[in-house]
């Protein structure tokens, strides 16, 4: 980089460095806002593994509790064979889960068998003996401890080749202090965990019993789990252990799915904090009903800091209260304004505000909405100074609904009125300021067509004393009438010499102008007309509508000329709607766009019956007008300062076929660089 790009570079990036750092911190916060809610997905989905885990691990202890108890009671009372057989049996009918009931001596030999009635017997592919180790633990185990125990799992083959995972239980028998035998109840695991299975557990999640390596043993559930969320819980019972897994069949969330709640969520965070504001005012309406006196404190110091007026008056008209922001508007106190008539009355309105008065206590009965009304009007101050106000008065009603008085807001718009004075006064300057230009290009038209007639004049009263002067020299004496005639020749040739000065100095005055240019953005030229177009739009009922980039294009200009360009469209926009257009049509576009690099286009729209051909043709004559009141010269005009400017005025219908558009082009602002490496410095007066 050379010294002379330093002073450009720079200034462009302060210029884009804030708005790097906005998009990058939208770009932070946006990623920030997914990666959250993913988390929050992945987070919410093994949570509900875990309660789900838990839940289901509960609920299987539960029913092999149950079950272990239901078989403790079946030897009560050491029953006979025949009936041990049927209590057994009707045992298995109940407990589903539970497969077969065996009863068994000291030595571990099987006395009797009943096997459960809703599947083949448990052990007709492979014979009981086989597979009896972990029974034989199990009753040993409980032996030792005089207590119930559960064996470990092991495999049952069934006639299928499919088989299933089963798990013992033993009960010791004793009599009279010594050992009789054993009770052991077959419980399978997958009917154990369909006794467990919930509807909220079967449709999202897959139940299964594992080993410490992760083999599994049984599953239940209506989906299969993706392995992504899962949760362990060990069901602990006495001698053994089951590991219990719940698989989510949920995978990773996807990130479009995501985007979406991520919106949401911003949402739902906007919506959080207005909860929480309102959250804010609840406590304050609630410490209101538990203290009056602070909520009455609260209500006046907020009352107090507000710089509106506010009056609140009973349905006498009587004056019930008003907040300092009144008091100081009309410079009254409280206790003076607690009278009948209100003292910031003026004494010549008095009687229409008494008037008014009495109607508003007429109509006092209606509802609330229909009395709510705004009007301006005048008060006085204490001063003697009258102002203008704008009241929006509104009916008070009490807890029950009926009406109480009126409750006023008051603005004092003195400063508006004078402000809109100010843009009338300017107004008016802008309008004699156009007057004088239009009497600068009558003057210049006027002495381009006086020039040729004064030269006229001037050569054929030099002709005719060359005539009088030959005369003289052929020998012809001058007479009498002749000396008359070369002084009257003498005197035409130095009035036609000096009307020509005069106007050579009036045309001269009216090309010196220097121009004052200036840099400015085209939304300043606009705003500075706007409060003058508003005016003269407000008396035709005119909608105004401005199209203006947020970052508005930057013009070098003389910003006085083209105020009064736009000034001059837009009046002859206006007055083309006040005759053919309807009130609820008339709207004046104004439109700012980068036509290129290097143009900046302004257009003035407008909605009225459009300019006809034969009216076209002769749009930008000087002196050619439509109106009986007008000079023509506003358009001429308007060309020539915009061409001025280096720019072209323009015209065409709208871009819907209504109306007419106006279009010029201006030089966008350019800052060269001088040979020293700095670049130009302007003053613009702003």
């Amino acid at each position: 980089m050379t010294d002379s790009e330093d002073p450009v570079r720079v200034p462009r990036l302060r210029r884009w460095l804030p708005w790097i750092a906005l998009v990058l911190l939208l770009l932070v916060a946006q990623s920030l806002l997914v990666w959250l809610t993913l988390r929050h997905e992945s987070t919410r989905a093994q949570e509900e593994a875990d309660a789900i885990a838990t839940e289901t691990a509960a609920e299987v202890k539960r029913d092999l509790l149950a079950a272990m108890r239901s078989l403790q009671a079946l030897n009560w009372g050491d029953p006979p064979p025949q009936a041990w057989r049927a209590d057994a049996s009707a045992l298995l009918r109940g407990q589903r889960l539970m497969l077969r009931i065996e009863r068994r001596d000291a030595a571990l030999q099987v006395l009797d068998a009943a096997d459960g009635p809703f599947a083949l017997p448990l052990f007709s592919a492979m014979p009981r003996a086989a597979l009896d180790v972990e029974a034989g633990i199990a009753c040993t185990a409980a032996r030792h401890m005089a207590a119930p125990a559960f064996s470990r799992s092991y495999f049952v083959p069934g006639e299928d080749g499919v088989g299933q995972e089963v798990v013992d239980v033993c009960i010791p028998l004793q009599r009279g202090g010594r050992d009789a035998g054993y009770l052991i109840g077959t419980i399978g695991l997958p009917q154990l965990l369909e006794a467990a299975l919930g509807p909220r557990q079967a449709r999202r999640h897959e139940l299964s019993f594992v080993e410490g390596d992760g083999t599994r043993l049984a599953r239940a559930g209506l989906v299969r789990g993706a392995g992504l969320y899962q949760a362990e819980r060990l069901i602990d019972v006495p001698g053994a252990a089951l590991q219990l897994r719940a698989d989510s069949a949920a995978g990773r969330p996807s990130l479009i799915p995501n985007v979406a709640t991520a919106l949401v969520l911003g949402l739902s965070l906007a919506l959080f904090a207005v909860v929480l504001l309102l959250a804010r005012d609840v406590r304050r309406r609630a410490r209101v009903e538990r203290a009056l006196g602070e909520a009455l404190a609260f209500r006046k110091a907020m009352e107090d800091s507000l710089v509106t007026g506010l009056r609140a008056r009973d349905l006498q008209g009587r004056i019930t209260y008003v907040n300092p922001a009144f008091c100081a508007m009309v410079g009254f106190s409280e206790e003076e304004m607690r009278q009948p008539l209100p003292p910031y009355w003026p004494p010549e309105f008095v009687e229409v505000y008494a008037e008014r008065q009495r109607g508003r206590l007429v109509g006092a009965g209606r509802p609330a909405r229909e009395a709510r009304e705004g009007f301006e009007t005048v008060f006085m101050r204490k001063n003697g100074e009258r102002f203008p106000v704008m009241i929006y008065e509104a009916a008070l009603v009490d807890g029950q609904g009926r009406q109480s008085g009126w409750m006023s807001t008051v603005l004092d718009v003195s400063a508006q009125r004078r402000i809109e004075e100010l843009s009338r006064q300017q107004q008016d300057r802008l309008q004699a300021s156009a007057r004088l230009a239009t009497v600068g290009e009558m003057a210049s038209l006027l002495s381009h067509e006086l020039n040729q007639p004064l030269a006229a004049i001037a050569s054929y009263s030099s002709g005719s004393l060359n005539l009088l002067e030959d005369a003289e020299r052929e020998g012809t004496p001058p007479g009498p009438v002749d000396a008359m005639l070369r002084q009257a020749l003498e005197r035409i040739a130095e009035q036609a010499e000096r009307a020509g000065r005069i106007i050579k100095s009036v045309h001269h005055f009216v090309r010196r102008r220097v121009q004052q240019r200036e840099t400015l953005g085209a939304d300043q030229l606009i705003d500075a007309v706007l409060p003058l177009v508003r005016l003269q739009a407000r008396k035709s009922g005119t909608r105004i509508e401005l199209d203006i980039p947020k970052r508005a294009p930057r013009l070098e200009c003389d910003r006085t000329m083209l105020e009064q360009v736009l000034l001059n469209l837009t009046r002859n926009g206006i007055q083309a709607m006040e005759n053919d257009t309807p009130l609820e049509e008339r709207v004046l576009a104004l439109r700012v766009r980068q036509a290129s690099p290097q143009r900046i286009e302004i257009v003035v729209a407008d909605r009225g019956p459009g300019i006809p051909a034969e009216v076209a043709e002769k749009l930008f004559t000087p002196f050619y007008t439509t109106r009986t009141e007008g000079m023509g010269l506003g358009l001429s005009l308007c060309r020539t300062v915009v061409e001025q400017h280096g720019g072209t005025l323009e015209f065409g219908p709208g871009a819907d076929g209504r109306g007419s558009e106006f279009r010029f082009t201006l030089p966008a602002a350019r800052t060269p660089v001088p040979p020293g490496g700095q670049p130009r410095q302007e003053v613009a007066d702003g």
